[in-house]
């Protein structure tokens, strides 16, 4: 997929709060925007140990947990994040989710990124000269595009001390602050919300930071033997509780490996068995999980939130114009009805 898009703002921004910014500084934000975190972890084993090294000798400093550098990525601030007393190996967690290769046009868009940043320091909007950035890059790109450190002068003034995270991420740390404050051996997360709002894919993200297992509500679809009309008007009564509640919740709150049945509502039936892994996280994911017919089981509850418009157009990318017109008609309104009944939204401890 192309990443071209405009950087100007995202320049702009940095040289604002950072004025020690220098034309090296400036093409490595554009290299880490074009780019990514793919060439610091062709080896996680020694990337953590460079990453616990580095935590345990930056201070903590109250700042900003993350600063943006592209539509899709921040960096995320080692000091700031100490600071709030969160465990370091989520922010590694966070940080081996965003290593991916470079998406296609990389190499096209970080030279567009050049040229952008070019114009801006020719116009004076950057704290370094026109003819400054010119010959700082035209050396640079003699070498072959690589990764730069950041200048010296930038070292000094800013201390620069983070790591690249996609804020497909980053959005989970506000919920992280507050997972890090909860009691207990086992910390349970529900995320319920809009249907297409993205909740299964926060919940593999969030897992992974976490090193949780996650227990899925899209396997406890309501069987044919149960789907009468009563049930089906009751808000969020197509979800089949009594089985979570006998196959899940007991075992929620204990560390141990666990697994439950799966139904499959193509198929109508029950398929097999999914693993919940081992482990003081638990998180629990999908409309309906947060059904006062399951009680108060969850350490924390998160909404996943999503417009009407976007939640349209990613359920016609995912299933189709048909599938569409059946969640218009009938899903949606059910959820819906749900979310309403019981104040999903305005029960919820994170909005997401």
């Amino acid at each position: 997929m192309d990443c071209m898009w405009e950087i100007g703002g995202y320049l702009a921004a940095h040289a604002a709060l950072h004025p020690s910014l220098r034309p090296r500084d400036a093409v490595k934000l554009c290299y880490q925007a074009a780019f990514g975190a793919e060439h610091l972890l062709e080896d996680v084993s020694a990337a953590r140990e460079c990453f616990m090294e580095e935590f345990s000798r930056v201070e903590a400093r109250e700042a900003a947990l993350c600063e943006d550098v592209s539509p899709a990525l921040c960096r995320a601030d080692i000091s700031a994040w100490k600071a709030k007393g969160l465990a370091p190996e989520w922010l590694f967690r966070a940080f081996a989710l965003t290593a991916s290769p470079p998406s296609e046009g990389a190499e096209r868009a970080f030279l567009h990124y050049l040229d952008e940043a070019q114009a801006l320091a020719d116009a004076g909007a950057l704290p370094f000269l026109g003819e400054e950035f010119r010959a700082f890059t035209a050396d640079y790109l003699t070498g072959g595009i690589g990764p730069v450190r950041h200048s010296a002068e930038y070292r000094v003034a800013e201390e620069p001390a983070y790591r690249l995270v996609k804020k497909s991420a980053a959005r989970f740390f506000p919920l992280l602050a507050r997972v890090a404050g909860l009691a207990g051996a086992v910390k349970i997360v529900a995320i319920d919300g809009r249907c297409a709002s993205g909740k299964t894919s926060m919940a593999a993200d969030l897992a992974a930071i976490l090193g949780a297992g996650v227990a899925h509500m899209d396997d406890f679809f309501l069987p044919p033997e149960l789907r009468t009309p009563e049930r089906l008007a009751a808000p969020g009564g197509n979800a089949h509780f009594e089985r979570f509640r006998e196959e899940v919740l007991p075992f929620l709150t204990s560390p141990e490996a666990f697994s439950y049945r799966v139904f499959d509502c193509s198929k109508m039936a029950l398929i097999g068995t999914r693993a919940v892994a081992a482990g003081p996280y638990r998180i629990v994911e999908g409309a309906y999980c947060c059904h006062p017919a399951l009680g108060n089981y969850a350490s924390l509850r998160a909404f996943s939130d999503v417009d009407p418009a976007t939640q349209r157009e990613r359920i016609r990318e995912r299933d189709g114009e048909a599938a569409l017109a059946q969640y218009e008609a009938r899903w949606i309104p059910m959820e819906e009805a749900y979310i309403a009944a019981f104040g999903i939204r305005e029960k919820a401890d994170v909005i997401l």
